[in-house]
């Protein structure tokens, strides 16, 4: 992919000609006879949990870069204990989970935070 369309993917690539994982996984459509046929991509966490599915139609392309953009927001996501807003990229402000209780809601706009409103406030990591 590098060589012919200057994209280098720099995480792991399944084989899967025999279409096994595909299989096992529902990520074919019934009667397909090969690999072409496989137009999900799944995000599956190191601890084996399904974490996003993406379908694509036979019709159209696959953005690498929003399977890219997805992992780096879910990892940051689990590592920050925050949401990303939609098309986040890295360096981007995240969003600061809700408040637990009314104290924590009317300290909020205090916290030093992009503050909207109590329940929707953005910082940076």
């Amino acid at each position: 992919m590098k060589e012919n369309f200057g994209v280098e993917i720099p995480f792991p690539i399944i084989e899967d000609l025999q279409m096994k994982v595909a299989n096992a996984y529902g990520m074919v459509q019934p009667g397909a006879s090969d690999t072409s046929a496989v137009r999900a991509t799944f995000i599956i966490d190191p601890e084996g949990v399904l974490r996003a599915m993406i379908y694509y139609p036979m019709s159209n392309g696959r953005s690498i870069d929003e399977v890219l953009r997805l992992v780096k927001a879910l990892q940051t996501s689990d590592e920050h204990g925050v949401a990303t807003p939609e098309a986040w990229q890295p360096g981007e402000p995240v969003i600061v989970p809700p408040p637990h209780t009314v104290a924590d809601a009317a300290a909020r706009k205090e916290q030093g935070y992009e503050y909207t409103d109590w329940y929707f406030c953005k910082k940076a990591l």
